[in-house]
C-alpha cells in the first residue's frame, strides 16, 4: 500500500511538473517581447515560451538519470525503419483528416480564419514554429520525460500489452495543458473538442514513441500535423479574401 501512494505522488508530481513549468515558460516569454521582428505578435512569444519550457525539463531529466540510471526517455534513433513508417502514414492519415475537417467546417460555417494577418512574416514565422519548434518542445517534455518516467514507476500495460497506462496518463495530462488558465480573475478557457482532439493525438504520438523507442518520430508527427492544419487554415484565409 505505501509503495502504491509513492508511486501515485510521483505521478502528481509529473503532472504538476508538466503543467506548471510551462507556465513559468510563459512568463519568461513574456519578460521578453520583440516587436521589431515579430510586430503582430504571431510567433516571438510562442517560439520563446517553447524554447524555455523544454530547458526547464533538461536538468529534471539530469537528475532523474542520476536518480534511477534505468529511466529511459528515448533520445536516440531507435528503429528508424517503423519510426517512419509511422511518420508517413501518420501524416496520410492526418492530411485526410484535415481535408475532411475542412470540408464539415464549411458545411457548418464554423471556419475560423488563420488569426494574424496574412504576409511573409506571421506565415513564415508561425509555420517555422509550428516545425521546427512545437513538435520537438512538447514531445521532449511530455513524452519523453512524462512517459520515460511515469512508465518507470508504472510499467503496467492495458488491452492485451497494447496500450501503456504511462501513454494514457501522459496524453491525459497533455489534453489538461490545452486549458487556459487565468488568475485575475481566476478562470479557464477550453474547447472540450480540443482537450479530446489533444488526448487522441497524445495517444498516438506515444504509442509511437513507446514502440520506435524514440522520441524523435513523435516530434516529427507532431511539427507535421501542426504545418498540415496551420498551413491549410493560410492558404483557405487567403482563398476567402
Amino acid at each position: 500500500m505505501k509503495k502504491i501512494i509513492v508511486k501515485v505522488l510521483f505521478v502528481l508530481l509529473i503532472a504538476f511538473m508538466l503543467l506548471g513549468l510551462p507556465m513559468i515558460a510563459g512568463y519568461i516569454a513574456s519578460a521578453l517581447p520583440n516587436t521589431i521582428f515579430d510586430p503582430d505578435g504571431s510567433f516571438w512569444w510562442i517560439s520563446v515560451h517553447h524554447i524555455a519550457q523544454a530547458l526547464l525539463f533538461v536538468p529534471f531529466i539530469f537528475i532523474a538519470k542520476q536518480w534511477k540510471p534505468q529511466i529511459d526517455f528515448n533520445l536516440r534513433i531507435g528503429d528508424a525503419k517503423r519510426g517512419f513508417q509511422y511518420v508517413w502514414r501518420f501524416s496520410l492519415f492526418f492530411t485526410i483528416y484535415t481535408i475532411i475537417g475542412f470540408i464539415i467546417t464549411f458545411a457548418t460555417g464554423s471556419f475560423q480564419p488563420f488569426r494574424f494577418d496574412i504576409n511573409a512574416n506571421n506565415v513564415f514565422g508561425y509555420l517555422g514554429f509550428q516545425l521546427f519548434l512545437s513538435g520537438p518542445s512538447e514531445e521532449f517534455i511530455f513524452r519523453a520525460f512524462g512517459i520515460g518516467v511515469i512508465a518507470f514507476l508504472i510499467p503496467r500495460r492495458l488491452i492485451k500489452a497494447k496500450v501503456s497506462v504511462a501513454n494514457i496518463i501522459v496524453a491525459v495530462i497533455f489534453g489538461l495543458a490545452h486549458i487556459g488558465i487565468f488568475f485575475s480573475p481566476f478562470r479557464l478557457s477550453f474547447s472540450l473538442f480540443q482537450v479530446i482532439y489533444a488526448i487522441a493525438l497524445g495517444l498516438v504520438y506515444g504509442d509511437c514513441f513507446e514502440k520506435t523507442k524514440s522520441v524523435f518520430y513523435p516530434m516529427m508527427m507532431h511539427s507535421i500535423s501542426n504545418v498540415i492544419a496551420v498551413g491549410a487554415s493560410i492558404l483557405v484565409t487567403i482563398f476567402l479574401r
